[in-house]
C-alpha cells in the first residue's frame, strides 16, 4: 500500500502571476495563513479569485492543487480511494490529501457546486484540529503548519439548494472579491492583452454596460476575464465586433434576444 504521495514539482509556482491587488486581500491572506486560519473567496466569475490564489502561492512558495467542485464531486474524490493496479490493490491520495501530507494550499474552487457530504472532511481541517479522518485508511491524518484550505463561490449563484452553510462559513476567514475599479481594469486588461488606451476604453465601456443588465436579462455582466478574452482575440488580428461577440455576448448568455442586445451595444461602440 502506497499511501506517501505527495504533490510533484509541477504544483509550485515559481514564476510570478501577474496580480494586481484591489484592496487589503494580500496581507489579509498572509495574516490568516501565518495563523493557519482557512481562507473563504467570494466574489463573482472571472474577477480575480483564481490568479489570486496562484499570487498567494507563489509568494507563499507553497504547492497550490485546485480542485474545480462540481455535483458529482465525492469525498472519495477529495480524500483518495483504493484502486487495482497491475492485480494489487493500491491506495491513491486525493488532492485534498496530497495538500495536507505536503503542506501544500488546496483551494476548493466553487465549493458550493460539490455534494453536501464532501462538507464533512472538510469541517475538522477548518477549524482548531486542522484534522483530516481518513476513514478507508483507519488514520487521522493532522495537517502541518504549512497547511492552507482555501474556498471559493459566487455568492450571485447562491439558492436554497447551493448555498454556503453557516456552520461551514463561519470556520473561514472570509475575503470579499469584485470587478476592478476602471482605471486597474484598463491596466490589467493592457497588460494581459497589449491593447492600446483606445480599443482598452471600448472595452470597459461594453464591462459598464453588460454589468448593469445583471438582473435584467443578464445573471452576470462581462468579468474581467471575459474582456481579456476578447481583447487578445483583438490583439490577435480578429475585427473587433466579432471577437467581442465571441468573447462576450455568445459567452455570457444563450438567450438570443439578450445576445442580441449585447451585439448592439457592441456595434454602437466598434
Amino acid at each position: 500500500m502506497d499511501s506517501a504521495q505527495s504533490p510533484t514539482e509541477s504544483h509550485f509556482i515559481t514564476n510570478e502571476p501577474y496580480y494586481e491587488p484591489v484592496g487589503n486581500e494580500v496581507s489579509l491572506f498572509e495574516a490568516a495563513y501565518a495563523n493557519r486560519l482557512p481562507v473563504l473567496l467570494k466574489g463573482p466569475t472571472g474577477c480575480g479569485k483564481t490568479r489570486f490564489m496562484e499570487y498567494m502561492a507563489w509568494r507563499l512558495k507553497r504547492p497550490l492543487i485546485t480542485v474545480s467542485c462540481h455535483d458529482d464531486l465525492t469525498t472519495s474524490d477529495l480524500v483518495g480511494r483504493y484502486l487495482v493496479k497491475g492485480g494489487e490493490t493500491t491506495w491513491v491520495d486525493g488532492p485534498l490529501t496530497r495538500a495536507v501530507r505536503a503542506g501544500g494550499i488546496c483551494y476548493l474552487d466553487e465549493i458550493v457546486e460539490a455534494r453536501k457530504d464532501t462538507m464533512v472532511v472538510i469541517h475538522p481541517l477548518a477549524d482548531d484540529r486542522r484534522m483530516m479522518p481518513i476513514e478507508k485508511l483507519g488514520q487521522l491524518l493532522e495537517a502541518p503548519p504549512e497547511f492552507c484550505l482555501a474556498i471559493s463561490y459566487n455568492p450571485g449563484y447562491q439558492s436554497v439548494l447551493k448555498e454556503l452553510k453557516q456552520s461551514t462559513r463561519q470556520r473561514f476567514v472570509a475575503l470579499s472579491f469584485d470587478y476592478p475599479k476602471p482605471e486597474l481594469e484598463a491596466r490589467i486588461i493592457r497588460h494581459e492583452t497589449g491593447l492600446d488606451e483606445s480599443a482598452t476604453a471600448k472595452l470597459l465601456k461594453l464591462a459598464e454596460m453588460t454589468r448593469n443588465l445583471k438582473g435584467n436579462g443578464l445573471e452576470e455582466g462581462a468579468s474581467t476575464r471575459l474582456l481579456v478574452h476578447a481583447g487578445k482575440l483583438i490583439a490577435q488580428g480578429v475585427e473587433a465586433r466579432a471577437a467581442c461577440q465571441g468573447a462576450v455576448s455568445l459567452a455570457l448568455t444563450d438567450d438570443d434576444d439578450m445576445v442580441a442586445a449585447v451585439n448592439e451595444l457592441i456595434a454602437a461602440l466598434f
